[in-house]
């Protein structure tokens, strides 16, 4: 069976990626829209972007209206100031948010209407130039062919998707990440250990992304709890840095499964950060879809040295769904109790979450079959 595999378009990666990167991002356009976020400003992370772009004689404009959460309004504003500036190309600088509102803004800006037209449709007409600068490393967001944004009248964050959403240009430079605070430090990665877990354990998983994906997860468990407790230890942030890359090329191919289809809900609803959602399901939704694959687990819990040689590979598996656990432990993510949900309220909205979860069609790549009782049965799991 054949199989297709995309990357972006040129990737520069490691220590200086960004000063390597100003002859490419010359060859983007003549004027930028730069899409970012006011932490981005006052950190000083957008004087790195702009001093390259002055350097190479490119000129930009700057839209720092981005939050955490991308929403349709946030979009219409974007596409404005791209307009009304007259930029030919676009660059992202930020976490996952940041990069997913350009490729949105791209996507109207060459395919017209608005976003909220997308959800459910293949994007298929070519957007403008389009350069990922990432400053987390965990959404594998430069590397992929989707975009989350929230579609405000419907109160659902929307899986849009598309080749042409693939960046023509990822710059992953670990300095950027020094910045990021240690609770954005534990989201994104454990995040990126999501994405690289469903990936290898996905119906559409393939050789080239279970490379990619077992790379990812052994970096992972040995770099991020470094990451977490020693914020400026460059090594090990440039070893996140390339886990996250790796992550995001193998769940562009392979797909996530049931815990993102299971934690955009809790996002939307409850707003909550994605990587942050993503850890609170990593436990219950691996526990009660592992039976459907237990070779697949097994061969994580090898990969990072917790498994014996002896170990039948059920044994091995519920070893690495414990790692994962204990990760979560280590990044000190909180249940949805201390998060400071109330219960009640989840519960009232579990079947518009569970339904938001089905047709999103991530929990359909979960080897195991899932139906809309399972996923509530996991949501019920969540308050033991």
């Amino acid at each position: 069976m054949g199989n297709q595999f995309i990357m972006p378009g040129k990737v520069v990666y490691g220590k200086g990626a960004l000063e390597k990167a100003g002859e490419l991002l010359s060859s983007m356009g003549k004027k930028a829209l730069i899409v970012t976020d006011e932490f981005m400003i006052r950190l000083g992370n957008i004087k790195l972007i702009t001093e390259i772009l002055d350097r190479h004689g490119i000129i930009y404009s700057i839209f720092d209206g981005v939050n955490s959460e991308p929403t349709d309004i946030i979009i219409e504003k974007g596409i404005e100031c791209y307009r009304s500036n007259g930029c030919d190309f676009l660059i992202a600088l930020g976490g996952g948010s940041p990069i997913d509102a350009m490729k949105a803004i791209g996507a109207v800006v060459s395919n017209g209407g608005c976003i909220n037209d997308y959800y459910g449709k293949i994007i298929d007409k070519p957007t403008p130039p389009m350069v990922a600068v990432p400053t987390t490393s965990g959404t594998g967001s430069e590397a992929t062919q989707f975009t989350i944004i929230t579609n405000t009248q419907a109160d659902i964050k929307m899986l849009l998707k598309g080749a042409v959403l693939m960046p023509n240009l990822a710059i992953d430079d670990p300095a950027f990440t020094l910045t990021a605070p240690q609770s954005v430090t534990a989201a994104t990665g454990l995040d990126a250990l999501c994405h690289a877990a469903e990936a290898y354990t996905s119906r559409m998983a393939q050789p080239l992304t279970d490379e990619f994906a077992l790379s990812a997860v052994k970096r992972i468990f040995k770099y991020l709890p470094i990451c977490y407790n020693e914020g400026q230890n460059i090594k090990a942030r440039e070893q996140m840095s390339l886990a996250a890359l790796e992550a995001g090329i193998a769940f562009n191919n392979a797909s996530v499964t049931i815990i993102h289809g299971m934690s955009r809900p809790i996002g939307a609803l409850f707003h909550v950060p994605h990587g942050i959602s993503n850890a609170m399901l990593m436990y219950e939704c691996f526990s009660y879809v592992y039976d459907g694959a237990y070779s697949r687990f097994a061969d994580l819990a090898h990969a990072i040295g917790k498994a014996d040689n002896d170990d039948d590979d059920k044994t091995a598996a519920r070893k690495f769904i414990k790692a994962c656990l204990e990760l979560c432990e280590i990044c000190e993510i909180p249940s949805l109790e201390k998060y400071g949900i109330n219960k009640d309220e989840f519960f009232s909205q579990m079947d518009k979450m569970a339904d938001d979860a089905m047709s999103s069609g991530s929990p359909s790549n979960t080897i195991k079959e899932i139906s809309k009782e399972d996923v509530l049965e996991i949501y019920k799991a969540l308050w033991k």
